[in-house]
C-alpha cells in the first residue's frame, strides 16, 4: 500500500492575516458593546475607547489600521487582495486583537501575589512600621478573617496631621488607634474594590480610569469580602499595566 502523502502546509498571506486580526476586533467589540452594524471600523474604535483600555490605549494606531486594511482590500471586491502588509505591522495587529478578543486575567499577568495584610486590632504605628518596612501603601485589614478596609499610607499620613493640626499627642495617639477604628471614617469613601479572579487587565484598568479615587483593587476567588485576598493591584501598578500591553506578543506571536 503506498504511503499517504502529506500535502505541505498552505502559508497564509500577511493580508489574510491581518483582515483575520482585524475581523475578529470588528466582531468582538459590536458584541460586546452591541454596537450597530452600519458603524464603521473607525467609528467602533472612536465608540469604543471610552468604554474599554485596550481600545483606548491603540486607539490612533487603531484607526491607522482602519486606513491600511482599505488599501489591502479593493474597495468593490472584498475578497481581492491588492497589497501585503509588513510582518511586524501584521503581528502588531494580531497581538492588539488578542488583547481585545481575550484579554489576559489581572491575576496570572498583572497583580502583585506576595500581600501582606494586617488585623483590625493592630495600633497606627505597627501598621505605619509595616508600610516603611515592607514598601506597600496599601495593606488589606481583617477582623475575623473578613475584609474590612485597606490601609492606605497617604490617608494614614493625612489622618496624623490632623492629629498634629488638633494638637493631639501623637505618639500617644498612634500607640492607642487601632487601624479597624481608623478604616471606619472612610466607611463611604470607597478608594478600593474587591473583585473576582476574573478580573481581566483591561478591565482593571478601566475601573482606574473611571473612578479616579480608586485606589487598589483587591482579588479573591469570588469578589466576597470573608475570602483571603488573592493578589491586589493598586494605582501605582497603572504603568506597569501600560508597559505590559505594549510588550504583549499574544500566543501567536511568541
Amino acid at each position: 500500500m503506498d504511503k499517504e502523502v502529506q500535502k505541505p502546509a498552505v502559508e497564509v498571506g500577511n493580508a489574510t492575516r491581518f483582515i483575520d486580526a482585524y475581523n475578529k476586533i470588528d466582531h468582538s467589540l459590536r458584541a460586546q458593546y452591541n454596537l450597530k452594524r452600519g458603524q464603521s471600523f473607525a467609528d467602533i474604535i472612536r465608540r469604543c475607547s471610552s468604554l474599554n483600555s485596550i481600545v483606548r490605549k491603540f486607539e490612533d494606531l487603531l484607526v491607522d489600521y482602519a486606513r491600511l486594511r482599505n488599501a489591502i482590500i479593493h474597495s468593490s471586491y472584498e475578497d481581492y487582495i491588492i497589497a501585503e502588509p509588513r510582518t511586524d505591522v501584521v503581528e502588531r495587529m494580531e497581538s492588539i486583537a488578542e488583547l481585545i478578543c481575550t484579554p489576559p486575567l489581572a491575576i496570572t499577568t498583572a497583580c502583585r501575589k506576595d500581600l501582606l495584610s494586617v488585623k483590625s486590632d493592630t495600633n497606627i504605628a505597627n501598621v505605619i512600621a509595616s508600610i516603611s518596612s515592607s514598601g506597600y501603601s496599601n495593606l488589606p485589614v481583617y477582623e475575623n478573617e473578613a475584609l474590612i478596609g485597606v490601609a492606605n499610607g497617604q490617608r494614614l499620613i493625612d489622618l496624623i496631621g490632623e492629629q498634629i493640626n488638633n494638637k493631639v499627642d501623637i505618639s500617644k495617639y498612634i500607640e492607642e488607634t487601632k487601624i479597624g477604628d481608623v478604616i471606619q471614617r472612610y466607611e463611604e469613601d470607597k478608594y478600593y474594590i474587591v473583585t473576582d479572579a476574573k478580573l481581566t487587565i483591561e478591565e482593571a484598568l478601566n475601573q482606574f480610569y473611571t473612578n479616579r479615587k480608586l485606589l487598589a483593587i483587591l482579588i479573591t476567588k469570588t469578589g466576597n469580602y470573608n475570602e483571603p485576598a488573592l493578589g491586589i493591584i493598586t494605582v501605582s501598578d497603572i504603568m506597569d499595566l501600560n508597559a505590559m500591553l505594549d510588550n504583549f506578543s499574544g500566543t501567536k506571536t511568541k
